[in-house]
């Protein structure tokens, strides 16, 4: 029987030591090689934001977008506490509709029900809801989410916006005036959250994202007056979600949750907060908001089968049908079939409004909303016979 020779053992000892340097060595190369590469990692990220707040003090991007960005990316944004800052500014608005009989006596109520955000106007607090919540209703009160409900009226309202404010003659001590921000900065992509009352569940929050902008929509209180320049959202918005607020990743109103499209999986739409912002104080104290601009016409969209039938090459802008006003733009001729409608063929073709191109009928009525007002001259680019030219028009009233 033969043993290990005591000159053995040190070589296994040496063995041992070397493969335990061995493995520290690997995990501190490892640790060092992580380090490293974290701080250029983190070195990259502040690079970056360096340079996207260098191109927003240059105007190469908006500062929205880029506060934005920071919320998502660096300050990793809470929708919990987003909602607990928002949620007691909202409330729930409820009214009676009087139903009456053929005879005119009186039937029954009906109750109606929305949501709405409180505001400030000067100084003074207000709620903030659509048009046709409130419409033709009485008995009004608005509840915030502390179930503490109080009296309200309607101080002014414009159905050709959808917009309507409420007196307020209270306010708990957790519901601050939400700040309204101008929607002009929004891009399409932007996150979004929806706060209101679906189906009466109070202080519910959605999200999304903004899904297109300068949509036009046409509601039954409206008169059949598109609403112009309105937003498209991915966020789920329900009946009683109507007059909730439309805020960003900050807090801040962009818009005022409106509508759905019937039958739609995803497809909402807000009223702008530019709208807002342009109308509130005249509704607080006028009642009404008057400065609608019109152009005095009809149009359709021009499709590539219309400029077929019309044997012109531009297959965008607006085809007028018909003139309301003597303003120097030219109304449809004669009427026929294109596409299975029927269509007034002969008149201008709006491409331009100030030398911006006029897509369709959504970019035209946007633009007069957003860039014009009564009285103002407009330089309005037409194709006429064949012909591009440029016709000066007066900006009229919308007829209220």
């Amino acid at each position: 029987m033969s043993f290990p020779s005591e000159a053995a053992k040190p070589k296994r000892s040496m063995l041992a030591v070397i493969v335990v340097t061995l493995l520290i060595g690997l995990l501190i190369g490892a640790s060092a090689g992580f380090y490293l590469e974290y701080c250029s990692l983190n070195g990259e990220v502040k690079s970056l934001q360096a340079q996207m707040n260098a191109l927003a003090l240059q105007g190469a991007i908006p500062a929205a977008a880029l506060q934005n960005a920071t919320y998502l990316v660096g300050d990793n944004v809470s929708l919990a506490v987003l909602y607990q800052k928002i949620a007691p500014s909202v409330v729930i608005v409820r009214g009676w509709v009087p139903q009456y009989s053929f005879f005119h006596l009186l039937k029954a109520y009906t109750q109606v029900q929305g949501s709405g955000f409180v505001t400030a106007v000067n100084g003074r607090a207000v709620v903030v809801t659509n048009y046709h919540v409130v419409s033709n209703a009485e008995n009004m009160t608005v509840t915030f989410n502390d179930g503490n409900a109080y009296a309200s009226k309607v101080l002014g309202a414009d159905p050709y916006a959808d917009l309507a404010v409420l007196s307020l003659s209270s306010l708990p001590d957790d519901a601050q005036p939400l700040t309204v921000v101008s929607s002009r900065t929004l891009q399409v992509g932007d996150p979004v959250v929806a706060v209101g009352s679906p189906y009466g569940l109070a202080g519910s929050v959605t999200t999304g994202i903004i899904s297109a902008l300068g949509r036009t929509i046409t509601e039954d209180l409206s008169g059949g007056v598109p609403i112009a320049d309105v937003i498209q959202t991915s966020t789920p918005i329900n009946p009683g979600n109507s007059g909730g607020p439309l805020v960003n990743y900050r807090g801040e109103v962009v818009g005022i949750t409106t509508a759905i499209v019937s039958n739609s999986q995803g497809i909402g739409f807000a009223i702008p907060s530019s709208t807002i912002l342009r109308e509130i104080a005249s509704l607080v104290a006028n009642g009404g908001y008057n400065d609608h601009p019109s152009l005095g016409v009809t149009v359709v969209d021009m499709t590539f089968e219309l400029a077929q039938a019309m044997g012109v090459n531009v297959t965008y802008g607006c085809l007028v049908q018909s003139v309301s006003t003597s303003n120097g733009l030219k109304g449809g001729t004669r009427q026929a079939n294109v596409a299975g409608s029927t269509v007034t063929l002969g008149g201008d073709i709006i491409v331009a409004l100030n030398g911006s191109r006029i897509v369709d009928s959504d970019s035209l009525f946007s633009y007069l909303e957003e860039n014009t007002l009564p009285g103002q001259t407009l330089n309005v680019t037409v194709v006429r016979d064949g012909q591009t030219m440029t016709v000066p028009v007066t900006v009229g009233r919308l007829s209220t």
